[in-house]
This record gives C-alpha cells, structure tokens and sequence, in this order.
C-alpha cells in the first residue's frame, strides 16, 4: 500500500494549511480551556483549602499532562511517518475530544471523592497524549505543505492558531464571566460549558481533516527505508538533530508559557488584579502576540531563521527579570498589558519559526518523529513545570527565584541558537 501526496496548487496548498490550522486551534482550545478555567473548577475536584494550594493541585495535574506529551509525540510521530500525516492528525483530534468530555461530565469531590481528580488526571493523560502527538504532526505537515519561499510565513500560522485556541478560551472566559453567568453559577457548574463546546468542536474538525491531503509519498512495498520509518532506531541516527531539537525548545517554552498561561494566575495571586481583569489583560495580549507571528515568519524568510532565534535568547535573557519584577509591582492595567506585550514581542522571535526549524532539521521518514519527541521531552519537563514552579516558589516566598529560572532556561538555549547552523540554508525538506 503507498501514499502519494498528489500535486500541490495554490489553492490545493492554502486549503491544506488552513484544514490543518483549524485542527490545530481546536486541539489547543481544549489544551487552554483547562487553564483558563482552572480559577473556577478548582474547588470542584479537590477538598477546600487556601486558593494558592488548590492551584497548585490543578497546575500539578496540568503539569502531568505534559508528561504524557513525550508518549505522545514518540506514539502519533512514529504513526504519522509509517501512515502519513493526515491520518495521525486526525486521530489526535479525535483524542483530544475524550479528554474534553470526561472533564465536562465528572460529578464534583463533593459527589464521588477521589475518584473526582482521578478521572480529571485521566482526561488530561489522553489529553496529553493528543496534544503530544499534535504538535509534531502539525508541523511537520504545514512545512511540507509549504513553499520554500514562504515556509517560515506558512508554518507561522501554527502559533497563531495555537494562540488562537488561547483566545478562544479566554473568549468563551469572558462571554461567560460578563454576559451569560454569575460569579457563583461559574464556580458551580458554569465551567463544564467550555469543555462540552471542546469536544463538539474536535468531533466536526476530525470530519474536516480526513478531507486534507497528503503532504508526504509514502512506498511501503518499494521504499528501502520503510522499516526504519517513524522508529526510535532511526532517530538515533540523528543525534545532533535530537539535541538541537531539545535545547532550543527549552528557553522558549518556559517564556511562552510564562508570558501566557501562567499571566492569568499571575496577575490574580501576585499583583491582585480581579479575575476579569486578569483575563481581560491577557485576551488583549494574546491578540497582539497572535496577529504578529506571520509578520515574524516573513522575516525569518528574509533574514534566515537562525538571526531571530539569537534575538530571543539575548533580548530575553536581558529582560526577563526586569519585565517580571515590574510587573509584579504594577496596579495599572495598561502598564500591565505594555510589560507582558513587550515580553511577547521578544518571544515571537522563537514561537513564530520554532516548527519550521524542527521540521528542517529531519528528513522524511523520520521528521514528524523527529520534531515531535524530542520537542515534547523539553516542553513536558520545563514548559508544562513552568506553572507549577511559578506558584512553588511564590507559596514559599521566594517568588522572584523563577524570574531568574526563566533566566537561565533562555540563556541555555541561546548557546544553542549561537552554535546551530541556520536549517533555512541546509534545510532536510529541500528536494523532496
């Protein structure tokens, strides 16, 4: 049986991205709904104590599902290499849709005890899993999909919709919190809203992604790498390109999710914003960050990949510090949004051209496995801590350690931004 990626057009090209964006925004809609929420569900899963230490026990359980991202990424990547792209993509979303279901409708600790974050931890497993497959999958697939002249603007379009499904949580947040519940009606049962929508959403984009094209040709009779394909054994073959992989990532996902995910909680238990406010803050920021990644991805088609990526580790490991320690200062709202937007810009030099410089590191048989396991290493054991860390050393009075944290995770990576070669000039995709 093989799989041949038919002729691409213009039109055949942008429906692919845009089909395989729209997967894309849902998976990480129900990945953020989990964080966006977790103010409010909070006390639903885990006895009543003080509010920092029910944040910990839902940013624990967040943090475990990263853990299950590498399974993910090693799972779905080897798959999408031995069966093609699309199949894998659709699948994951299909995963994703489970996770978001049990979360809507498992009864409260009130209700069943234990079994209540027992169930939550097993929706954010398969949850985990899904997304960890995801990410490489989908990167993989919008960088083939895409010229060589426009791959950096095209593969972009994966963090705008991934910030996409941000904002659409955060949307679905404020509709909720300003229109349509109450304060009480949220913390009640309003919550399971977002995740019922989640899992509807994910069932109509798995019927839209069996419609995408492949993006790969796929011999399993003739091609003499079919055995290897997708296997650790062939990604051992890389080994320069797994370590690339991983330390590059580590910097830049401990700053997204600490200028994203984490800026909510930040803004409420640290500076003592409301929680509308909080949301309303990081809503405006995450449009911003969103609308400029194609706007850094043409630069990165321009200037080469490897001048952004030394841009974020110099700008951010000179900022981070300051940019926090202000903020943690501040009370205006304006000057709040300024910081973290400001944090933002600096960010999207890595965030805007990260999955087409994997994707070019890694031939064929061997690339949605090889952007999708080692990424999903470095993100499980510092993007996915990150939160956790955060709340951590902030219960213990040592808040200001993480901003040094930050710190060195973005200088680490930039040691290896400064000795990579630039994967837009030697880039794996040429030529296939």
């Amino acid at each position: 049986m093989s799989i041949i990626a038919e002729p691409q057009t213009t039109q055949s090209r942008v429906w692919s991205i845009v089909g395989g964006s729209l997967g894309n925004l849902v998976e990480w809609y129900d990945w953020y709904v989990y964080s966006a929420f977790s103010l409010y569900f909070a006390g639903a899963f885990f006895p009543k104590s003080n509010p920092t230490a029910q944040l910990l026990n839902t940013a624990g359980i967040f943090a475990i599902g990263f853990l299950m991202r590498p399974i993910g990424g090693w799972l779905m990547g080897t798959f999408a290499d031995k069966h093609g792209r699309k199949t894998a993509l659709t699948f994951s979303v299909l995963l994703m849709s489970a996770g978001s279901l049990i979360i809507a409708i498992t009864p409260d600790f009130k209700h069943i005890g234990i079994a209540a974050p027992v169930l939550l931890v097993l929706a954010r497993i398969i949850q985990g899993l899904s997304v960890g497959g995801e990410y490489g999958t989908s990167a993989t697939y919008l960088s083939e999909m895409a010229t060589k002249k426009r791959r950096g603007f095209y593969s972009s379009f994966q963090y705008v919709t991934l910030i996409m499904g941000q904002l659409l949580a955060l949307g679905v947040l404020i509709l909720l919190q300003r229109v349509f519940l109450s304060e009480d009606q949220l913390h009640s049962w309003g919550w399971r809203i977002p995740f019922g929508i989640g899992a509807a959403l994910a069932i109509i984009v798995m019927y839209l992604r069996r419609s995408l094209q492949e993006s790969v040709n796929l011999d399993k009779k003739d091609d003499s790498q079919s055995s290897a394909r997708g296997s650790l054994r062939a990604l051992a073959q890389h080994p320069k390109a797994v370590l690339t992989v991983i330390g590059l990532t580590i910097g830049g996902t401990v700053a997204f999710y600490t200028f994203t995910t984490y800026m909510q909680k930040f803004l409420v238990n640290t500076n003592g914003f409301s929680k509308n406010t909080a949301t309303l803050i990081s809503t405006l920021t995450l449009v911003v960050f969103m609308l400029i990644q194609p706007l850094y991805g043409l630069l990165s088609d321009r200037i080469g990949r490897k001048p952004m990526l030394k841009a974020f580790g110099i700008l951010g490991t000179l900022t981070t510090i300051p940019i926090l320690t202000y903020l943690s200062q501040t009370h205006s709202f304006w000057v709040a949004f300024a910081l973290i937007m400001l944090a933002l810009l600096i960010v999207s030099n890595y965030t805007a051209i990260n999955a087409v410089v994997k994707a070019e590191l890694f031939p064929a048989h061997i690339r949605a496995l090889g952007v999708g396991f080692p990424y999903a290493i470095a993100v499980s054991a510092f993007g996915g801590s990150a939160e956790y860390l955060a709340l951590l050393f902030k219960q213990n009075g040592h808040e200001e350690l993480f901003y040094w944290y930050v710190t060195g995770c973005v200088m680490l990576s930039l040691l290896v931004y400064i000795t990579m070669s630039d994967t837009q000039k030697h880039s794996k995709i040429e030529g296939e």
